[in-house]
């Protein structure tokens, strides 16, 4: 051992001699095994040599069943590995252990399944290694054979070896479409197998991507184009033998750890906007959805995780959404008196419901009425919600509940929805009874102006939208719209729309609901940015923002939910916008316009 190794004080010297004095590498978690013959934690040092050798900073997860421990842990985190071990206890997936079920670790089972879990809700990238591939699975809606000789009904190779840990034992082929065939650059590798059970089906979440000769799941990765990736053989044992064939996966993580980690810095530092989103039609009494029926109050809705609600306070601080505005949305309905008096006094009640919800998690989130409040707010340690009122209907014929919703604090009014009302006529199931804007809609488009309230336009007939843009003294807005040119819907902005929005200041806000991204067939996230690209190419970086629509029907694979905000954070870092870009996107371009608008009220 040379004397160098003993000379700590002056490596510590020399690592303080500029600064800074270290770089920060990513903080890549690896779950620990248990050995129940000496009660310690244990882990093969392969693993967080591994991760060493790939660029991360290893930390050891311990066993445990610290629910707010386990969360406290992940926050920290960039990245997970899930390492290997004993077998699962199979009633954790409602199943009967078969007879050839081999010993199962109690210690870690409840311990990993809570991991993964909080983890995915975070969108930590992850990494799963033989046991890890097969928990992920599990967690994400896939099972496992308990026994795979028994169990699958091929012929199987073996693929429990005798050899030592470091010699591949048998080849498997990967897809050449796949994540895996990007990152290892093979359509087929060698492999180190220590195994008797495997993924039977991957579940709606995953997708196999390597198989061994024999059918066995080798491998399977994320559907939903996130960084999640897990396969059933040992690379950490083959890379710490000098054997550089596994060390891309580790490569892999650890690069999409720091990619999570600035994404997290590009957070912490900004203020991230949805401009529409619709969670009110999950209202107790709102009537909107039929499956919204629930046995609790508005504010413990928002307040639970739950899968059927999109925007609630977890997913928004798993996804670092700052803040949301939530509309009154009312459906298009009769315009005799008694029908628009209804419809204004729905609307001040799903307004009401909004601040009830909000002020019955007050420590969590907070009303805000101008952008100064948002930051406010977020500097606070709390989310943020806005008013919006979707469909004019809600003023009927009345100019003067403009200023009434605005005192209320609702900062944009989207003129219509599907049917044309007595602002306007609308994109869809209208009439085009007023050949755009009617005389009563353009009094209204100068009355928001005065009061400080912003125009809205989607929703609106492309005659409704000239005339907006013609009689408003402020630029306008389109809060949840996208783009025709690669999704013809009526709904949608034309290229000229786009270019005329952005010369008079205004910002078109892209959004998730799929029929507006694809014609046909189901959209994702990818889709998506390809709209947020061409309106940017468009109308220039300054008038493009996102307004998602979510529980208004918004939401595609891969951005499907609040807590995914962060993942298009860094899908948008990857295609080359910079942190300055993201912060536009994300609020700045659709708060310039706010404050504009507010700041022209008489």
């Amino acid at each position: 051992m040379s004397i160098k190794r003993f000379d700590w004080l002056g490596q510590y010297r020399q690592v303080n001699s500029t600064y800074p004095a270290t770089r920060r590498k990513p903080l890549i978690g690896i779950t620990g095994n248990y050995s129940s013959q000496d009660g310690t934690c244990c882990l093969n040092a392969p693993y967080y040599q591994s991760i060493l050798a790939a660029g991360g900073t290893p930390v050891i997860i311990p066993p445990h069943e610290d629910v707010d421990a386990i969360v406290s842990t992940l926050d920290s985190l960039d990245g997970l590995v899930l390492s290997g071990g004993a077998d699962m206890n199979p009633l954790f997936v409602g199943e009967q252990p078969v007879r050839e079920l081999h010993g199962i670790n109690a210690k870690r089972d409840l311990s990993e399944l809570l991991t993964i879990r909080f983890a995915l809700d975070r969108q930590i990238p992850i990494l799963g290694i033989c046991r890890g591939i097969q928990m992920l699975a599990c967690v994400m809606g896939g099972s496992i054979y308990q026994d795979i000789h028994t169990q699958h009904t091929a012929k199987t190779i073996r693929h429990s070896q005798d050899l030592a840990r470091n010699h591949c034992s048998h080849t498997v082929s990967v897809a050449e479409d796949s994540l895996l065939h990007r990152v290892m650059g093979e359509t087929e590798i060698a492999v180190n197998s220590f195994h008797h059970q495997a993924v039977s089906d991957p579940g709606p979440h995953l997708r196999a991507c390597a198989w061994a000769t024999d059918g066995i799941i080798e491998a399977v990765e994320s559907t939903e184009h996130k960084s999640i990736l897990g396969v059933q053989w040992h690379p950490e044992c083959l890379t710490v033998q000098g054997d550089d064939s596994m060390l891309p996966l580790f490569r892999w993580l650890v690069g999409e750890a720091d990619s999570f980690a600035e994404a997290k810095r590009l957070h912490d530092a900004m203020l991230s906007l949805d401009s529409h989103c619709d969670t009110p039609m999950y209202f107790i009494g709102s009537g909107l959805r039929p499956d919204a029926k629930q046995p609790m109050s508005n504010a413990q809705m928002f307040a639970m995780r739950g899968e059927r609600v999109l925007v609630d306070l977890h997913k928004m601080n798993e996804g670092r959404l700052d803040a949301s505005i939530m509309v009154a949305y009312l459906p298009q309905g009769e315009r005799d008196d008694k029908s628009l008096a209804e419809a204004s006094a729905w609307a001040g009640r799903i307004l009401d419901q909004i601040e009830e919800m909000v002020d019955g998690n007050r420590d969590g989130v907070a009303i805000a009425r101008t952008p100064d409040d948002l930051y406010a707010i977020k500097a606070a340690g709390k989310r943020a919600i806005m008013l919006g009122i979707e469909n004019g209907y809600a003023i009927g014929r009345d100019l003067s509940l403009v200023e009434h919703f605005r005192n209320r604090g609702v900062v944009y009014m989207t003129l219509c929805h599907n049917g044309d009302n007595d602002i306007c006529d609308s994109a869809r199931k209208g009439n085009e009874e007023h050949g755009g804007l009617s005389d009563f809609g353009r009094e209204v488009v100068r009355e928001m102006n005065r009061v400080g309230m912003m125009v809205d336009m989607s929703h609106a007939h492309e005659k409704s939208f000239w005339d907006a843009l013609e009689v408003s003294t402020q630029p306008i807005v389109c809060s949840h719209s996208s783009c025709k040119a690669l999704c013809d819907h009526p709904r949608n902005l034309t290229d000229e729309q786009m270019r005329a929005l952005a010369q008079r200041g205004g910002v078109m806000q892209i959004t998730a609901y799929e029929g507006f991204l694809v014609k046909d067939g189901p959209a994702s996230v990818r889709d998506f940015v390809r709209h947020i690209n061409h309106a940017v190419r468009v109308m220039g970086i300054d008038h493009v923002g996102i307004g998602t629509d979510f529980d208004g029907d918004g939401g595609v694979s891969g951005f499907a939910n609040a807590s995914e905000v962060i993942s298009l954070t860094r899908l948008l870092r990857s295609e080359g916008y910079s942190p300055a870009d993201i912060r536009k996107l994300w609020g700045e371009n659709f708060l310039r316009v706010m404050r504009q608008v507010q700041g022209s009220r008489e």
